[in-house]
Order: structure tokens, then sequence, then C-alpha cells
């Protein structure tokens, strides 16, 4: 069973900040690569930045200066800092393994809302 648990989504203003945070179980965690995921009203879901368990980081180029991605191996959680968001940011934020570790529900946590809006 997949436990997953996102945190820190909100409202903010364009150019404003947030920091998501993402608890995983120990056993899922591992030394997988984490990623973040998003996906906004009508769209796919999207990979945004992942990391390896050694901390080597690789981001779409649309957040490429603005978003930080880190983990935590201790606490099996990973972080993403996103800075300068502007209104296309906004979606709905998940983390999983990369590749995710399936496609159905039950492979996902519940994700973060963010939205980035005047």
């Amino acid at each position: 069973q997949v436990q997953l648990v996102e945190s820190g989504g909100g409202l903010v203003q364009p150019g404003g900040s947030l920091r998501l945070s993402c608890a995983a179980s120990r056993s899922f965690f591992g030394f997988n690569t984490m990623a973040w995921y998003r996906q906004a009203p009508g769209k796919q879901r999207e990979l945004v930045a992942r990391i390896t368990s050694l901390g080597s980081t690789n981001y779409i180029d649309s957040v490429k200066g603005r978003f930080a991605i880190s983990r935590d191996n201790a606490k099996s959680t990973v972080y993403l800092q996103m800075n300068s968001l502007k209104p296309e940011d906004t979606a709905v934020y998940y983390c999983n393994t990369f590749p995710p570790a399936g496609d159905l529900p039950h492979y996902w946590g519940q994700g973060t809302q963010v939205t980035v809006s005047s």
C-alpha cells in the first residue's frame, strides 16, 4: 500500500513562494528517485522535478531557476520550494517515485492544490 501525504499548497499571488512537503512510507521512499508531478485542470499529469537518492536533480524547463526539489532521507520526505510563482503553475501537485509506482489512484496521494492568482 502506497502511503504518500502531500501538504503545503495554498493560494498565492503571482511572484509569491510556497514550499510543498511529501511524507512517504519508509519502504516506499527507500533509495528511490522521488519526483513531484502536477496536474492542471483539463490537462494530463506532468513531471515537474525529480531527485535521486544521492541528491542529483532534474527539472522541466518551465520551472528551472524557480523551483528547487530536495529530500530528507532520514524523514522519508521530499520537498519542493517554489519561488516566483506564475498563474500557469496552478495545479494539484503530487509526489511519487520516478517513474511513478503506477497510474491507478491507489498509487498516488491526495495531492495538494496550488493556486496562483491575484
